[in-house]
């Protein structure tokens, strides 16, 4: 039996495999800069966030219909099911696409359409979280989020992705605010590349319920012990960190640290198709070199879903399936 985990941090943009998109591109009559597969493989290869932002969003071109979103849902929910996955909370960027001329229904109506045929194929719940682009400007931010919540497109809540240094949080604080007015969870990508101070201001200018990444906390004492306290959920993706350089490698991951500082703390892959692997993946690499023992695995499952928008019925379900996986460990 896989451990069983809850999937917070991931993006759909960011689980389009190489054979995927060159398929979708033959389908949709794109012509991309790849001579082949291996060709767009080989490019795989990122010195910083940015490198791998500029690759990621010049293959979203592919991605054209209702159809293409709910494809590549599915495959994505595919292989989350192999890697353990029971519930999951999935990323998408709207500006991505409604800047290339297709309609937020388009593309919410075919990830809706992937996350429900998914329930039903592997029993795999869902929520679904609009990211916005930091690097944008914030007006066109809070443009979009007011047509997504006036339009009642099936949201239930957002992120803040895309480049971090140099777009504190404190630019999308009106968005914030906004969201929180209609209802909607509240998440932000902070602490990665960018600063401590960045997770203080998500904490206080955004008040969002969990930080993406938040591996600089370590660097913050005071913020340390607050996260503590709170128990504010840190979404961290260890292949991720190592492929982007935010860490020098796997053996200098602070998950271990982290872990046993008391914060709430939990496992994800982010950008799976181009950081080298999904759960399972992430989760394995990390247990060697950090000498993750059971115990604490089990608790990084225990957290990932305590994390979770679930309600707490489903959450005791799949509570209880961590600790048959640790009593069977």
């Amino acid at each position: 039996m896989k451990l069983p985990v809850a999937e917070l941090h991931i993006h759909l943009e960011g689980t389009l495999e190489p054979e995927t998109i060159m398929e979708l591109a033959q389908k949709n009559s794109i012509e991309l800069p790849y001579e082949s597969v291996e060709d767009l493989r080989a490019r795989y290869s990122f010195t910083n966030l940015q490198s791998f932002l500029d690759l990621l969003y010049t293959n979203l071109i592919v991605l054209r219909t209702s159809e293409d979103f709910q494809q590549v849902t599915l495959a994505y929910l595919e292989k989350a099911a192999q890697s353990g996955v029971r519930h999951v909370e999935l990323f998408f960027d709207p500006q991505a696409h409604v800047e290339r001329g297709l309609s937020l229904a388009e593309v919410i109506t075919g990830i809706r359409a992937g996350l429900e045929e998914g329930q039903q194929r592997w029993d795999i719940t869902h929520r679904l979280i609009a990211c916005f682009w930091r690097h944008a400007p914030a007006s066109e931010a809070l443009e979009l989020l007011q047509t997504l919540v006036e339009e009642q497109h099936p949201i239930d809540g957002i992120g803040l992705d895309s480049s971090e240094i140099g777009f504190p949080p404190s630019l999308f604080a009106e968005v914030y605010d906004y969201a929180r007015e209609h209802g909607l969870h509240l998440v932000a990508h902070a602490g990665e590349e960018g600063p401590a101070d960045y997770i203080w201001q998500a904490l206080d200018l955004l008040k969002v319920e969990r930080i993406d990444h938040g591996i600089r906390c370590i660097e913050d004492r005071a913020l340390v012990r607050r996260l503590v306290a709170e128990q504010v959920p840190l979404t961290v993706c260890p292949l991720s960190n190592v492929r982007l350089r935010a860490v020098d490698s796997i053996y200098a991951h602070p998950l271990l640290q982290m872990l046993e500082m008391g914060l709430n703390v939990s496992v994800h892959s982010d950008d799976p198709a181009y950081f080298g692997g999904y759960m399972d993946a992430n989760i394995a690499a990390a247990i060697k070199p950090l000498g993750l023992n059971a115990a604490q695995l089990a608790q990084l499952a225990r957290n990932s879903f305590e994390s979770s928008f679930l309600d707490e019925e489903t959450k005791k379900k799949y509570l209880a399936e961590v600790q048959q996986w640790a009593d069977a460990h």
